[in-house]
């Protein structure tokens, strides 16, 4: 007859611990946090210490009941919830109402769910990390003393509905910031010279380089003329060739926010999604009678590259059975360690490098797969020998011009067999040249000079703004994902062809706090938070005298913010539109994901639609028409004819608002998989590369 519980946080994960443990132990789930601060009530006593006051959370009282029930019929009760803040924090709530005695070893804390390290984490229960409980404390009552007395002033100043968080505010003036920055943008124009050479009936791309050892940059057509003036039917003369051998290192084992930019790339998911899939395959799939249910990776919110020596032993194995001796390492390899990073747990990586994707695709659904195979993949090319590539530079002298060729050729994969990190621009830099000799005369097969005009810095996809809150010290693993989701449920920021952009009602909201809490939004405020609550949880900073550092100032913005701040009329502005169904004018409102158009006769008349995005360009299939942004009943971006259904132009690819300077049609911005993003002509062969 069983004699202790296990409460862990999910019925998955309780279906497979219950299996490694045997009829002894019975196990279940508290469906996640179980108390939490009052939603009606900011909740905090700050005149007593920052006290919290802690409710039930609507509709988990069957849920504690149940647990009541069952541990009063047990001699232990052992609580097993995840490895980190938030588990800390739900095992102590837990121990709270449940009435468990504290000074007992009560936590029981496992990086992956196997039956090794199940049994292994439950011969050493520890007690109850309060230093991780007060950090968890801290972390939220800061997010509710922020949030509860910011929101309140923009409701009143601004509109109903609106609120404020310590994060989300800066992630999204970090977005409208990039925006400005974009508008603000003035594009400079420049040229590039390709040359076709062949050398040993091989052709092969040079550019451009400059004269004598002189850079030389090329901003406009006279400039370029210049060159060829210089050229002047010169032979093309090998001056120097430069060959070395160099090592590629693999990337390291995923860490949460390097899991979620990659997975962004090559998989094409949102963060939410991969996260969501990753503690699937971390809580346990069942792959068949063989293991049954068993937990795939290791636990999915972690900082750190560390990888057990047992794990690095099991992968040393593996390669040397699958690939042989020269693909394994001579020792093992360390990565640089971020500064902002806990270590507290192992990188992301299989529980069994020998439990191949290709073995158990049979059991998991097609994104759970695919996912496995990122991080399975990621993490046998981590424990592999580096790549040696042979990489040569060739510079041709015509006349003082001087062209420079570069190629690489592998010369080893190493690691390369397994795995190649992808990069924000979805391109693999590889080029080969065929064998050049100092001193060789080339023959020109053509030259063809580019008109690029600089980009400004791009908008931020969810890997990217991903990557740059982890660079600033922004949040920590668990918060990535969840920020993102509010900014845009909140409508402070929409996603617009997979980046960022802010709306109408985000910039007056960052507008008003960028005067009068600029504390909230200043990046450097939020990482140094950030590491005080870091320091709570190593147990060197006490969680009343952080909070109350912070309350201080904040209390005197709040009471500031209240008398002095300005309403904000958001008035609806008249368009030139009007409504199709009763006739009377169209108006501008501002919704969650921005403006739109609605019938002035609301709401008597329900009419809306949206605003059409003007490219600049004409149709070139009736020369009359424009050329409109739309989107497809799966939101889906594309471009058509604004005079549709008279004209059915359509087009995937978007217009680009110059003509073509070798033919005048229409260009359009080509995006490839592997090539990247180029401006290309609709009708002639007249290419060129997009900067990013």
């Amino acid at each position: 007859m069983a004699d202790t519980l296990v409460i862990v946080e999910s019925p998955a994960k309780a279906k497979t611990i219950g299996k490694y443990l045997g009829s002894k132990y019975i196990v279940k789930a508290s469906m996640g946090h179980v108390r939490d601060l009052p939603k009606s009530q900011t909740g905090v006593d700050v005149t007593r210490g920052f006290e919290p006051k802690y409710i039930t959370i609507r509709g988990k009282g069957d849920v504690l009941k149940t647990l009541k029930d069952a541990a009063k019929k047990v001699k232990k009760v052992y609580l097993a919830a995840d490895p980190d803040r938030e588990g800390e924090a739900i095992a102590w709530h837990l121990a709270q109402y449940l009435g468990l005695d504290l000074n007992q070893p009560l936590r029981v804390v496992f990086n992956e769910i196997t039956k090794d390290a199940i049994k292994e984490a439950f011969k050493h229960p520890r007690h109850i990390n309060m230093d991780l409980v007060n950090a968890q404390q801290a972390r939220r009552i800061l997010d509710r003393l922020v949030g509860y007395n910011i929101s309140p002033i923009l409701w009143k100043k601004v509109r109903k509905g609106l609120s404020a968080g310590r994060v989300q505010s800066v992630t999204v003036k970090m977005i409208l910031d990039r925006e400005r920055e974009i508008q603000q943008f003035i594009p400079e124009e420049y040229w590039t010279i390709a040359s076709k050479l062949i050398s040993n009936g091989k052709d092969f791309e040079a550019k451009f380089y400059g004269y004598g050892n002189e850079k030389v940059e090329l901003k406009s057509e006279t400039d370029v003329q210049e060159v060829y003036k210089r050229m002047a039917d010169q032979p093309h003369v090998v001056q120097k060739v430069t060959k070395r051998e160099r090592k590629r290192n693999p990337a390291p084992p995923f860490i949460t926010s390097s899991l979620q930019q990659e997975a962004a790339r090559k998989l094409n998911f949102r963060t939410a999604k991969t996260m969501r899939i990753a503690q699937e395959l971390y809580e346990g799939i069942d792959v068949g009678n063989k293991e049954g249910a068993v937990g795939l990776i290791t636990y999915m919110r972690t900082d750190s590259t560390r990888i057990s020596a047992t794990a690095q032993e099991e992968a040393k194995a593996y390669i040397l059975e699958k690939f042989g001796a020269e693909y394994v390492l001579s020792e093992p390899r360390t990565a640089a360690k971020n500064e902002n990073a806990q270590d507290a747990h192992e990188a992301i990586r299989p529980t069994a490098v020998m439990r191949t994707p290709d073995e158990i695709k049979e059991f998991l659904s097609r994104d759970q797969l695919r996912l496995y195979r990122l991080i399975w993949e990621r993490f046998l090319a981590s424990q592999m020998s580096s790549a040696v590539l042979d990489t040569m530079s060739v510079d041709i002298a015509i006349g003082d011009v001087i062209f420079r060729a570069t190629g690489s050729k592998v010369k080893f994969p190493g690691f390369m067999k397994v795995y190649i990190e992808g990069n924000d621009d979805g391109t693999e830099e590889e080029s080969f040249l065929p064998p050049i000799e100092e001193g060789q005369t080339l023959e020109q097969k053509s030259i063809e000079p580019s008109q690029h005009f600089t980009q400004p810095p791009p908008r931020y996809s969810e890997a990217r703004l991903v990557k740059t809150l982890e660079e600033q010290g922004i949040g920590r693993p668990s918060t990535y994902a969840p920020t993102l989701e509010t900014v845009q449920k909140r409508g402070y920021v929409a996603l617009e062809e997979k980046r960022f952009v802010p709306t109408e009602l985000g910039e007056i909201v960052i507008t008003l706090m960028e005067e009068f809490f600029p504390e909230i939004l200043d990046v450097e405020f939020t990482a140094h938070m950030e590491s005080d609550l870091d320091g709570i949880e190593d147990g060197i900073a006490n969680w009343v005298n952080v909070l109350d550092t912070f309350y201080g100032g904040f209390a005197k913005r709040v009471a500031f913010a209240e008398e002095e701040m300005k309403e904000v009329e958001l008035k609806d502005e008249e368009s030139d539109e009007m409504c199709e169904l009763c006739g009377r004018v169209m108006v501008y409102k501002l919704g969650r994901f921005g403006k739109f158009l609605a019938c002035s006769g609301f709401p008597d008349c329900r009419n809306t639609k949206p605003i059409v995005k003007e490219t600049g360009v004409k149709c070139p299939q009736c020369e009359t028409g424009e050329i409109i942004e739309r989107k497809s009943k799966k939101s889906r971006i594309f471009y058509g004819c604004n005079q549709y259904p008279e004209c059915d132009f359509v087009s995937w690819d978007k217009p680009i608002a110059r003509p073509c300077p070798k033919c005048s049609s229409m260009l359009i911005e080509k995006k490839r998989k592997k090539q990247g993003v180029s401006i290309v002509c609709t009708k002639c062969d007249y290419q060129e590369e997009a900067d990013s």
